[in-house]
């Protein structure tokens, strides 16, 4: 395709510079506005500068994709509220056997739940379990967090759901779930086995504990699991107003902390006065010895008071299942409450399975998705407004843009004029012409980021393959699927799942760690081109 008119060539380059520029660095000094905003603003400078005409840029958008991405955040948070995520946790450090093994176990947790969850959710949910487990036995916690970052990428490659560019490649390509997963299946279990034996053996004197001081990994506490609540559009734990709550709320703890010795009872027999007020009163008689004891309650405060040295005795209320239970019309409404969690949990998993078999026997991925979500929201038999408020709207408001943007810069003829030089020399059914495509996927990913890469390439790659056989046309799919993720492993900034595991790390409260670009990039650099050009041979 030769150029079009320099006129249009130079505006929308100028506008894809912008949107490349922020999507890359979405915090830059004098444009701080971020990627989404970034992605709109290159979006309507290519309507602006007439590269597209209104009607393109709108055609240009890809409703199976975002109907994709919109079904699957929806039942993510669904799995994140039927605890699936608390059971993930759990397994990092159930019954394991030291340093070595919760590395290789993070590895597999990891590469499983983002081949089916995504990447960035998997980092998102484990990173903070990671931390803790480190902290709790002194460990340093770099190489684990490279372990779940690396994994997420590696295995997110995958499946079709693994990540955004996977989705428009099974998408555009019109490969099937099933047909995409034994293509790439192999590449990854034997990507991932390497990837292991490269953070063990870079890692393996930080790895390495003395008998006399190895202890078995010991399960990260309930308490501290149940405490993570998981939000795909929230990547932070808190924000401003929520930082404030946590101070205030621990102004009192520091109160009683400083006064005199303190005795916490619950064990109570008889019901505190708190508990009785908890309880609606149905006679004048009953309120009346409330409004007397709690007269006498603050007399005898009063008196407390006066003398500091005294110890002071605090009732603290016993949870509702407790006082439940002292009927027996109470238990049998705790045990109603229970089993119908259980059962609506078994449906929350039997809906997702049900929608991952689907996609295997070849049904529409963006309607099985939709489907699933819509069943769920369905079943829950509650407004759905606080599940759905949920879902990253920002993400899909920056693909809208994306689309629109990548698809002007197309029409400026630049990336088939690049293509038509490389095309030669990136012929798939030679090694040469296979390992040239692979180092121009590779560079591009880590330069515009893998989605716009694939966005540029694929349907360029895709019709240089087809002229050879409709085998090697799907082939080369894969290959812009398997090279443009496992990209994303060459430095921290070539994958937003490395970005968000370095964010999640950083802010984590009590373990916080800062991942270092140079840290990541020691390991990085050898595994991505390693792992890339063992995964290119098993690629079918």
């Amino acid at each position: 395709m030769a150029l079009t008119s320099p006129p249009t060539v130079v505006l929308g380059s100028v506008a894809f510079a912008i949107f490349w520029v922020l999507a890359v660095f979405p915090c830059v000094p004098f444009l701080p506005i971020g990627r989404t905003a970034g992605s709109l603003l290159g979006a309507m400078l290519m309507v602006v500068f007439q590269v597209l005409t209104p009607d393109q840029a709108f055609a240009a958008i890809d409703i199976p994709i975002l109907g994709l991405l919109f079904g699957t955040m929806v039942v993510t948070v669904f799995l994140e509220r039927a605890d699936l995520f608390k059971y993930l946790g759990k397994l990092l450090s159930w019954k394991s056997r030291g340093p070595k093994d919760l590395l290789c176990r993070i590895c597999l947790i990891s590469a499983i739940s983002s081949a089916f969850f995504t990447n960035d959710t998997s980092c998102v949910v484990l990173t903070e379990f990671v931390l803790k487990i480190a902290r709790q036995h002194n460990l340093p916690p770099y190489p684990f967090l490279l372990a779940l970052a690396s994994s997420a990428n590696i295995g997110s490659s995958a499946t079709p759901i693994g990540n955004p560019q996977n989705l428009i490649i099974a998408i555009q390509g019109k490969i099937s779930f099933g047909s995409f997963l034994v293509g790439i299946l192999p590449a990854m279990l034997v990507g991932l086995a390497v990837n292991v034996v490269i953070l063990i053996a870079t890692y393996w004197r930080v790895l390495t504990i003395h008998k006399d001081e190895e202890d078995p990994i010991s399960e990260v506490a309930e308490e501290e699991i149940m405490s993570h609540q998981f939000s795909p559009a929230i990547m932070t734990h808190c924000g401003p107003f929520n930082s404030e709550e946590c101070n205030d709320s621990s102004e009192p703890t520091n109160n009683l902390q400083n006064s005199s010795q303190v005795h916490v009872m619950t064990d109570q027999t008889v019901p505190s006065l708190r508990e009785v007020q908890m309880v609606p009163s149905s006679t004048n008689a009953k309120d009346s010895t409330i409004t007397t004891n709690a007269s006498e309650e603050r007399t005898s405060d009063t008196k407390e008071e006066t003398n500091p040295s005294k110890d002071v005795a605090i009732v603290v209320d016993r949870p509702m299942e407790a006082r439940i239970m002292h009927s027996s019309e109470g238990k049998e409404d705790y045990l109603s409450i229970k089993w119908k969690r259980i059962l609506w949990k078994s449906c929350v998993y039997a809906i997702t399975l049900m929608m991952l078999i689907a996609m295997l026997l070849g049904v529409n991925m963006a309607w099985a998705a939709i489907a699933a979500a819509i069943i769920l929201v369905v079943l829950d038999f509650k407004d759905a407004g606080p599940s759905i408020d949920k879902v990253s709207y920002s993400l899909l408001i920056f693909f809208c843009g994306m689309f629109i943007t990548v698809d002007g810069f197309k029409k400026t003829g630049i990336p088939s004029a690049l293509w038509d030089l490389m095309e030669p020399y990136s012929r798939i059914d030679h090694a040469t012409g296979i390992a040239t495509l692979a180092v121009v996927i590779l560079v591009l990913s880590n330069l515009a980021s893998n989605v716009p890469t694939v966005l540029l390439l694929g349907a360029r790659v895709a019709a240089s393959a087809a002229a050879i056989s409709k085998e090697d046309e799907k082939k080369a799919w894969l290959i812009l699927a398997w090279v443009s993720t496992v990209a994303g492993n060459f430095s921290l900034l070539g994958s937003a799942a490395n970005l968000v595991v370095c964010e999640q790390a950083r802010r984590a409260p009590n373990v916080g760690y800062t991942l270092t670009f140079w840290t990541h990039l020691k390991f990085g650099l050898p595994s991505t081109l390693i792992v890339t050009a063992i995964g290119l041979t098993l690629i079918n």
